[in-house]
């Protein structure tokens, strides 16, 4: 992988072991899906890794799946008892802080929306707290999602200082918590020495994912099964990345701050805007990696309000950070349906998931999209 010296000049940057090994990194949300794989790179990395979650939702559930608990010092814990989180952050004396923790479902925040609002917003108000009583956290960064800015339905993709805002529970917490995290960086944590960053990332594909209401594993288990996927909202465009996209950029972005704190700040992370696309041209590269299956498009979608386009412009992130996606839309579509077919065929998910990780830092030799 790569490691040692490298230049925003090259516009592909990995995570560098050098920088990562014995870091003490406290995550937040290490149980879910983003925070399993996140959790298994760290690891791989050499970081001391300490994380704070609920225990794993659902089975199955990648973070069982893949054997991941002795990868990480793991308590399990709810983010919105801040005196926990307080005892927590004071007992291992995080040098880094990754906050993924989240209710993370749009459909879910319809059905539970003062739950989803206390989580995202004072489970990110209980961190910070923390962070700022416990005075040597050097770099945090805060996970928030390409859904916090206020939705024209505009054909242009947005930037990080549009308007922020929300239609549904789930979009208007995230928007807050970045609020959040702006007030407690100017008010607190920029004068205390520590470089606060939020990260706005895409849409996620990835091998593991098995929540409900997800394109990617409800087409596998559509089509594993024969059944035909039913698709709703098929011309709904989003900037889908695969999941090592956005956690390449968490860890990227950390070491940048690390070493320049003034690049504080929010930051959008996704494909190139002209690699979004429809949900009906993913299900469609979907199918041609699976090799078969039927879908049903329900052209008047269903259920509550989602938004029609959206996506992201990553202009910041590259010019600042050296940042830029390596794998395209159809890259990270072909790597997710490999990873489902071969985990039914009997391989080990972590084995897969090592494999996937391998193939992503071998890709930083090949040009971008490969």
């Amino acid at each position: 992988m790569a490691v040692g010296s490298r230049t925003l000049e090259n516009l592909v940057m990995l995570p560098d072991a050098a920088f990562w090994r014995g870091k003490r990194v406290l995550l937040t949300g290490h149980t879910g899906f983003k925070g399993a794989w996140l959790t298994l790179w760290l690891h791989r990395l050499g970081a001391d890794v300490v994380g704070v979650a609920l225990a794993p939702a659902g089975q199955p559930n990648l973070f069982h799946q893949a054997a991941l608990g002795g990868m990480a010092q793991s308590h399990l814990q709810d983010i919105r008892d801040a005196d926990a989180l307080g005892r927590l952050l004071h007992q291992t004396r995080p040098e880094i802080v990754l906050h993924l923790a989240a209710q993370a479902l749009v459909r879910v925040g319809y059905e539970q929306p003062a739950a989803t609002f206390s989580t995202n917003v004072m489970g990110t108000v209980n961190l910070l707290d923390a962070v700022r009583r416990q005075g040597q956290v050097r770099v945090a960064v805060v996970v928030t999602t390409d859904k916090v800015y206020r939705n024209r339905e505009c054909v242009y993709p947005y930037r990080e200082d549009d308007a922020l805002g929300g239609h549904d529970p789930y979009s208007a917490s995230k928007a807050a918590a970045e609020l959040v995290a702006a007030s407690y960086r100017d008010a607190f944590l920029a004068q205390a020495g520590t470089a606060l960053a939020t990260a706005r990332a895409g849409n996620v594909i990835g091998g593991g994912d098995w929540a409900l209401d997800r394109l990617l594993p409800d087409a596998f288990r559509a089509w594993s099964t024969g059944s035909v996927l039913q698709v709703r909202r098929p011309q709904a465009v989003r900037p889908w990345q695969h999941v090592l996209e956005p956690l390449a950029a968490y860890l990227v972005l950390a070491e940048r701050l690390w070493q320049q704190p003034d690049l504080a700040g929010a930051y959008n992370f996704g494909p190139a805007s002209s690699d979004a696309c429809t949900v009906q041209q993913l299900v469609g590269v979907a199918r041609q990696a699976f090799g078969s299956g039927d879908s049903q498009f329900h052209s008047l979608g269903s259920g509550p309000h989602e938004a029609a386009t959206l996506t992201l412009e990553v202009a910041l992130a590259r010019a600042r950070l050296g940042i830029t996606p390596l794998w395209n839309v159809a890259r990270g579509v072909q790597q997710t349906m490999a990873w489902y077919r071969s985990y039914q065929q009997g391989r080990s998910a972590r084995d897969l998931c090592l494999a996937d990780l391998a193939d992503y830092e071998g890709s930083h030799a090949a040009p971008a999209g490969s």
